[in-house]
């Protein structure tokens, strides 16, 4: 009866109907309590690996120290260069966990549920396959592509994950790919499109996410 009478209130509630229903389709199928947060401390973190990988490879690969002269070996900067981006990852994700999980419980969803699931599925296998890549070509000593390859696969990894969270992320490895591009192009300048990929475009999108979604 009350329906009748008034017909705003009913189409007020069933939009209402709506919209709560929408919401709940969109928390299911993707992962939203990404934390802008995190992706500022991962770029803090690959501004630090930036840094170190710079003042360790770069007089190798300008060629201003000779392998022989400093007693250093090629091996010895792999291995460098294995560790420190291997701590920096550990690093990173551990900050994500936290942040992540910090959102979601202020805004009371789960943090490990099956959006969240398929989001991690999708980000780690280009990813994996990122990694074992580069190590192929550092086997058949392709050394110097390895750092555009790093961006590259970053990025893939990042659309590919970006169908299960907030839409930033897609644009954030579109931006990755254009870099990693530009770095196999200028060979000589690949550390600095290392350091503006995973170091200064981690920390823009991760601001722009957090002042969007979070504030």
């Amino acid at each position: 009866m009350s329906d009748i009478n008034n017909p705003k209130d009913s189409s007020t509630e069933h939009l209402k109907n709506l919209s709560e229903i929408r919401s709940l389709m969109e928390r299911s199928s993707s992962f939203i309590s990404l934390s802008g947060l995190s992706g500022v401390s991962a770029g803090i973190m690959g501004l630090l690996a930036a840094y170190l990988l710079n003042s360790r490879l770069k007089p190798f690969l300008d060629r201003s120290i000779d392998y022989e002269m400093s007693g250093v070996t090629r091996v010895d900067l792999i291995m460098y260069g294995i560790w420190v981006s291997a701590a920096v990852l550990v690093m990173t994700f551990a900050l994500a966990i936290y942040f992540t999980s910090r959102k979601a419980k202020k805004s009371g969803l789960p943090v490990w549920d099956g959006s969240a699931k398929r989001l991690v599925l999708s980000l780690f296998i280009p990813l994996v396959t990122g990694g074992l890549f580069c190590l192929i070509l550092i086997y058949h000593y392709f050394d110097w592509l390895v750092l555009p390859s790093m961006l590259i696969f970053y990025g893939l990894a990042l659309i590919n994950a970006g169908k299960y969270t907030l839409s930033e992320i897609r644009w954030l490895g579109i931006s990755e790919i254009i870099l990693g591009l530009l770095a196999a192009v200028f060979l000589s300048e690949a550390i600095i499109f290392w350091a503006a990929g995973f170091g200064v475009m981690n920390i823009i999108y991760g601001l722009v996410m957090y002042i969007r979604h979070e504030k």
